[in-house]
């Protein structure tokens, strides 16, 4: 009667080694780390699952600022009248979007609340007017229960417009707008 033996995968990865060790005259402590290897793969099979966590969320987050968009008075970083609903539904997304996060071990993260302006104006000028409008958006969310600590301003100006060129009022409010993403 013919036996058939078989091994487990760690049975067979230490001959390997041990094969390995022997073959290039290294000892049982120089041996291949073949563990090495496989924290190194678990390790980007776990970012790579963050990476479809981050891509997730920042797709909500958008699709939720678009819904949820505030307008600002032209050349200014003050709100338009009727916001308010629209900042708390922001706020709740961010809360669930923060809960996906810890489900899915991600623990270190920032949301980012990026300020955009229209193409009038100067460069410079549209830069420091994006992060004063980034900047009232993070302190309404703040002030509906998000921590500080967890988010923060970033002034874009005309750099990334939705639409170009902005020709037209229509196209240039597209343009006066933030965007939240986590990074």
């Amino acid at each position: 009667m013919k036996r058939t033996q078989t091994y487990g995968l760690g049975m067979v990865s230490g001959f390997l080694a041990l094969a390995l060790g022997l073959t290039l005259g290294a000892g049982p402590a120089r041996a291949l780390d073949l563990g090495g290897l496989a924290k190194k793969a678990g390790g980007a099979a776990a970012s790579g699952a963050h990476d479809q966590v981050f891509k997730k969320v920042n797709a909500k987050l958008l699709a939720e600022g678009r819904k949820n968009q505030c307008n600002f008075k032209v050349d200014s970083d003050q709100l338009m009248p009727g916001c308010d609903a629209k900042v708390k539904k922001l706020a709740d997304t961010l809360v669930d979007v923060k809960k996906q996060l810890q489900a899915a071990g991600v623990t270190v993260f920032k949301f980012e609340v990026s300020g955009h302006t229209d193409s009038s104006g100067k460069a410079d000028h549209n830069k420091e007017l994006s992060g004063k409008r980034a900047a009232v958006m993070v302190k309404e969310l703040v002030g509906r229960g998000i921590p500080q600590n967890e988010i923060v301003a970033v002034g874009m100006g005309s750099d990334r417009p939705l639409v170009t060129p902005d020709d037209t009022e229509a196209k240039k409010k597209k343009n006066r707008r933030y965007e939240i993403q986590v990074r």
